[in-house]
């Protein structure tokens, strides 16, 4: 089988091939690239694979003339830079010993040595230069059908690397579908294996959930993860059952994905905490929890929050309240979030000073927005 996506025939990429090629060295796309273009898929970044030792890597390029980087040079990665285009380049290597979240790994000649040490067999995917596919742990057959399968033995791949068990419910999220299920050998690997994620640190394991939560629809994956026991460990107080509905009247209202909204939904403690969210992130999140309390209109929400944030709100209602949206609120809230308060402070002046000023024009506002928006500033004053 060979790889047909346009990016196995950019130059930038056939330079490099060339180079290393020319030299004696083997050299293969990796990963990410690959399986995406099996499965039919989008690719942002192209990585490769290389028996050439980061030294020689390096020399081959500097030769040519080409800019290198040594991103990661101990573990075997080396940053290639051709025209537009960054390439990281990473020697074949194996895992001598595994600590959990850490590894002490040795270089090597051996392609299966190096796909051993990957964690899911669709990741195992290996591409040459004319895009003939290279296939030595059987993933191609689990890529096309989208399933997601820990490389031999779940437990050990887990052990070796705890972030693994937020990676797998994070890859059902985004590449499985429900016709091919979640591996069940791999959820119990996951559930004998809770403890290891103690050694994860809370910015990766909220980097997971980031990725997960904007999935096109990650209700089961977040369901799977309630049941092994994965979503109280993470996120404590969370319950999965709100996501699908809130799913369903996203899909139905044409909303992307947004993982801020659709952590509301799962109602953690202490979520911004626990995922070290950003005080953007924050911000947004204390916002959507706060509107849900008052229940103000949707012509309120539009007025005071804007009909994005409005629209989320009214999201969220549906799901965890369900309180369906009518056609009605959607115009009510696009009304509000268009309309202008049309009294200044100066309009109560000097009448009215200091905090009684705000308190007046807080009084005005809210009882202009409870007439419709109709009343004008004549009206008002």
């Amino acid at each position: 089988m060979k790889i047909t996506a346009d990016w196995i025939l950019c130059k930038p990429l056939s330079i490099v091939f060339d180079l290393l090629e020319t030299e004696g060295y083997q050299v293969f796309v990796v990963g990410g690239a690959v399986r995406n273009a099996v499965m039919g898929l989008g690719v942002s970044d192209i990585d490769l694979s290389t028996d050439a030792t980061p030294d020689q890597v390096t020399n081959v390029f500097k030769m040519a003339g080409l800019k290198t980087i040594p991103t990661g040079a101990d573990h075997g990665t080396v940053t290639v830079v051709v025209g537009a285009m960054s390439f990281e380049i990473t020697t074949f290597r194996t895992d001598v010993e595994t600590f959990g979240r850490k590894a002490r790994v040795a270089f090597t000649d051996d392609l299966v040595q190096d796909a051993m040490r990957r964690d899911f067999t669709m990741n195992a995917l290996y591409a040459k230069g004319d895009g003939t596919l290279v296939d030595p742990l059987g993933g191609l057959d689990d890529a096309k059908s989208r399933y997601v399968r820990f490389i031999e033995n779940p437990g050990k791949r887990i052990q070796e690397d705890y972030l693994r068990i937020l990676r797998f419910f994070r890859f059902n999220a985004v590449y499985s579908t429900p016709e091919a299920g979640i591996d069940a050998e791999g959820l119990a690997a996951i559930a004998q294996n809770l403890d290891g994620l103690h050694q994860v640190a809370h910015e990766r394991i909220g980097a997971e959930m980031r990725k997960l939560l904007a999935a096109p629809d990650p209700s089961v994956s977040i369901a799977a993860m309630e049941h092994t026991g994965v979503l109280a460990y993470v996120l404590p107080g969370a319950q999965c059952g709100a996501t699908s509905r809130l799913v369903y009247f996203e899909q139905e209202h044409l909303v992307h994905p947004e993982p801020i909204r659709r952590l509301v939904a799962l109602g953690g403690v202490n979520d911004a905490e626990d995922l070290r969210l950003s005080r953007k992130e924050k911000r947004r999140l204390l916002l959507l929890k706060s509107s849900l309390e008052n229940m103000m209109p949707a012509s309120e929400l539009g007025y005071r929050l804007g009909s994005e944030v409005g629209l989320d709100v009214l999201l969220l209602r549906a799901a965890l309240f369900e309180q369906p949206i009518g056609r009605g609120q959607k115009t009510a809230l696009k009304k509000g979030s268009a309309a202008v308060f049309p009294i200044k402070p100066v309009d109560l002046m000097p009448e009215y000073e200091g905090p009684d000023l705000g308190d007046r024009l807080a009084e005005l506002e809210q009882h202009w927005i409870d007439t419709g928006f109709a009343l004008s500033k004549q009206d008002l004053i």
